[in-house]
């Protein structure tokens, strides 16, 4: 036993370090946004300010319109991760269980599209949505984004790895299709679901290129647009900038501690099987 926790220890040692490594920008975040102006740019730089300043989260909040920036990014965060659960399970259930031609080089193809970097994309969905005159709208903000190879993949996976006998079952029973798929495979699926709602709710919720260029009033700006707020001619306001930042990643953060442990599990099962 103690020649096994032996082996394990630079494992150990060099997770510790990547973990520390990713933690001390958001100490550093949380630090900085309880500063004053002056410690922001103090050097050497000050870990702990000498008095902490819970009055900058209130001035950061004030400077822009955050109260409709958190609706806007709630409604695009619920609706693209709800559209893109359901065109992922319809999919996923072709790809896994459905039989006609040319499936698999359908699937090889989509597949093939994760190779393409998301940038590449910008100005054809910009000139798509600009000519269906859905700029500066929900529509815009929406529906490019209700579909997901990757989470189409992943799910896939997971169905894979249900046994076939289920669908013979279900087929004795008179269950059609779409029964089978909402009322038994969903169920079972349901870790890796999860997975892919929370991934794809944090992606929404983080989102800053696509929103900025469809948008033009602050009527439907999201909060990671919110943020350059603080920018302007004559400088950033870091104190403020990062009293907002925590503001807007604070839900994600808590989402991803609380909803962890069913990212582990579907991630996992998701090699299981190809």
């Amino acid at each position: 036993m103690v020649n096994y926790k032996a082996k394990k220890l630079p494992i150990y040692i060099v997770l510790s370090i990547g973990a520390l490594l990713m933690i001390i920008p958001f100490l550093w975040m949380m630090s900085t946004s309880l500063k004053t102006m002056s410690e922001t740019i103090a050097m050497p730089p000050k870990w702990i300010p000498s008095v902490i300043q819970f009055g900058n989260y209130i001035e950061a909040l004030s400077m822009a319109p955050f109260g409709r920036y958190f609706i806007n990014s709630l409604i695009v965060t619920l609706l693209t991760t709800i559209a893109e659960l359901l065109t992922t399970i319809l999919a996923a259930y072709a790809f896994s269980k459905l039989h006609f031609y040319g499936k698999g080089i359908c699937f090889s193809l989509l597949i093939a599209t994760m190779m393409v970097p998301g940038e590449m994309l910008l100005i054809p969905n910009f000139v798509t949505i600009s000519n269906l005159g859905w700029m500066d709208s929900y529509k815009g903000l929406i529906i490019p984004w209700t579909a997901n190879i990757v989470s189409i993949f992943l799910l896939r996976q997971f169905f894979l790895d249900i046994p076939k006998e289920l669908s013979y079952a279900a087929k004795i029973d008179n269950c059609s299709e779409f029964k089978f798929i909402w009322y038994i495979m969903v169920p079972i699926a349901k870790p890796a679901l999860i997975t892919i709602a929370i991934l794809k709710m944090i992606n929404s919720w983080n989102s800053f290129l696509w929103p900025l260029i469809v948008t033009n009033s602050v009527d439907l700006r999201t909060l990671p647009i919110g943020l350059t707020s603080f920018t302007t001619e004559v400088g950033t306001r870091y104190e403020l900038l990062m009293a907002a930042t925590t503001f807007v990643i604070a839900p994600m953060i808590v989402l991803f501690f609380i909803m962890q442990k069913y990212i582990l599990a579907g991630v996992g099962r998701a090699g299981i099987k190809g």
